[in-house]
């Protein structure tokens, strides 16, 4: 923390996700350079507060309260700070409540507020994203929108998460062996994401035949049966990481890769952050918007004459699968060509 009490003390409230709280680098990146002695302080929920510390210009991350006595202890720890800015990113009824008892007098957020009496209590400032403006950009041009009212230019749109070296440590071992790396992460918080793990397995196969790699899969929670499907089906020796790692470590084994296959999901963010290239499989979702940040990263998509957003597609049928049906035209060739470009390319 800074020791000028004139320097900015910003709190930035984001609860949750895994991919929205990596992606709010290219916030804390701005306010750090336009005021090198700014206080940040990330709050978020339990889950995702280990994201936090991974950025470098976060200088402290804050948990929102449960019980009577977090809440008490955390007010207490409000008013010792003294906040001078809140960056509301989720402006929820419990945030805006927080951010307003803060007494800061700087509390900005996304304008989109129903109650223009609340938004005008709770708030001084905030920033008007356009629909047209939402899905045609990058989400980290949605979520830099909000420096405009606190008066932070945007410069840079850089996001880098530096794992701890302790956490590099447990991980080592994973450096361990020769030819290329391939970490593959199979599952997605929805379950519509997921590419099928018969095809997951025939590139497990080509990554080993054809390009001599070492193939790891991890499981996150509650996908390791799906993990356990793709190294039985795979022909070759394929290693299953059954560890059960905090998010600081998770982070921390994936840099130690030369590269990732995943889905669009929250670990393809932290890869991305970490610096290792990306092939990411997409499949109704919008990938100008939710796509990893930064160079060396492929998007396999096919594109379809329909969205799954907000409608179900008229190709698909109303079953277990159809919501999967944009991911499933993917076709293991693709992704193998795209794997064989992404390796050929580190030679």
């Amino acid at each position: 923390m800074s020791s000028d009490p004139q320097a900015p003390r910003i709190l930035v409230i984001r609860r949750r996700y895994l991919g929205d709280l990596v992606l709010l680098g290219s916030v804390f990146r701005n306010l750090r350079l336009h005021d090198h002695e700014v206080h940040i302080t990330l709050l978020s929920e339990r889950a995702y507060a280990p994201i936090g510390k991974l950025h470098l210009d976060v200088d402290q991350v804050k948990v929102i309260p449960k019980s009577l006595g977090e809440w008490m202890k955390f007010w207490s720890w409000v008013r010792q700070i003294g906040f001078t800015q809140v960056l509301d990113f989720d402006n929820t009824d419990k945030t805006a409540l927080i951010t307003r008892l803060t007494g800061a007098s700087v509390r900005v957020t996304y304008d989109r507020e129903t109650n223009p009496f609340r938004h005008r209590w709770i708030y001084t400032g905030s920033a008007k994203v356009s629909n047209d403006f939402y899905t045609s950009q990058h989400i980290t041009e949605t979520y830099l929108k909000l420096l405009e009212p606190v008066g932070v230019p945007v410069v840079s749109r850089e996001i880098r998460l530096v794992p701890r070296e302790q956490d590099l440590q447990v991980v080592k071992k994973y450096a361990l062996g020769f030819g290329p790396k391939v970490l593959l992460h199979p599952g997605s918080r929805s379950r519509f994401r997921i590419w099928p793990s018969e095809r997951f397995a025939a590139v497990c196969d080509y990554l080993q035949d054809e390009l001599n790699a070492q193939v790891f899969i991890v499981a996150g929670p509650g996908e390791l049966t799906l993990a356990k499907e793709i190294q039985q089906k795979a022909k070759g020796h394929v290693v299953l990481i059954e560890e059960r790692f905090p998010l600081g470590q998770f982070a921390a084994l994936i840099s130690k890769f030369d590269l990732f296959l995943c889905h669009d999901s929250g670990p393809m963010h932290i890869a991305a952050g970490v610096g290792v290239p990306v092939v990411a499989l997409f499949g109704s979702q919008n990938a100008a918007i939710w796509k990893p940040v930064g160079k060396g990263h492929t998007i396999l998509q096919t594109e379809l004459p329909c969205t799954c957003l907000p409608d179900t597609p008229l190709p698909c049928v109303k079953s277990d699968s159809y919501r999967n049906y944009c991911v499933r035209k993917l076709t293991v060739d693709e992704v193998s060509a795209a794997l064989h470009r992404k390796l050929s390319a580190q030679d």
